[in-house]
């Protein structure tokens, strides 16, 4: 098999300081309301990279579930790998890739739990089925077989059968990723991509344009 021959000549759109918004919050609402429109597969996917005590980069894909004038929250376990690396490194970045509008979003920041409050309300909006595999799963912990998650989900159901409202897990929650950094690239032909990237300096955000 050669990949090395694999390429896209990307002609949908372009990209210039007179087309965007002062805000890069604002900016990626328009960029991500477009995306859901274009039907891209799950537009609030997103790559999040994270490193550890030892310098030890890791990176994988979480759903952005909340858009805030303060930034971006998603959920995740508190125990996991990622909260882990966060519980030592606050810097974090995250990719957005929309194939379908040649698009990419990159941001840089920094990492905060959110509070209790806003969690428990987000964690009792999910399908039920969704809450009880929260409870279930003990994110990134070696386990013996998927047998060990198949049965604790069948005593769960068995266990909050005829309750209202599962209890939000205590190692469960969400996570507010504050933006130093947003870049928006937009594919270009002949490689010549479009990146205009928003730096926040002295409470304002300044915006250049950076070289593909």
């Amino acid at each position: 098999m050669d990949i090395s021959n694999l390429r896209e000549q990307y002609k949908l759109s372009t990209l210039s300081k007179k087309d965007i918004l002062d805000n890069p919050v604002e900016q990626f609402k328009l960029w991500i309301e477009q995306a859901i429109k274009s039907e891209s597969p799950e537009p609030n996917a997103m790559t999040l990279a994270t490193v550890d005590s030892i310098g030890q980069p890791s990176a994988r894909i979480v759903l952005l579930k909340e858009i805030t004038k303060e930034g971006f929250i998603f959920y995740t376990n508190y125990s996991s790998k990622k909260a882990q690396d966060m519980e030592v490194n606050e810097n974090v970045a995250v990719v957005f890739n929309w194939l379908e509008l040649q698009r990419q979003v990159r941001i840089k920041g920094s990492i905060t739990k959110i509070s209790r409050e806003h969690s428990e309300k987000y964690f009792h909006s999910r399908p039920r089925k969704s809450q009880i595999g929260a409870v279930v799963s003990a994110q990134s912990s070696t386990i013996a077989s998927r047998q060990v998650l198949e049965n604790k989900l069948e005593q769960l159901h068995q266990e909050f059968e005829g309750k209202e409202k599962i209890p939000m897990p205590d190692d469960w929650g969400g996570y507010l990723i504050s933006p130093r950094t947003i870049e928006f690239w937009q594919g270009r032909r002949s490689r010549l991509h479009d990146r205009l990237q928003y730096t926040h300096t002295n409470g304002r955000w300044k915006i250049q344009r950076l070289s593909p």
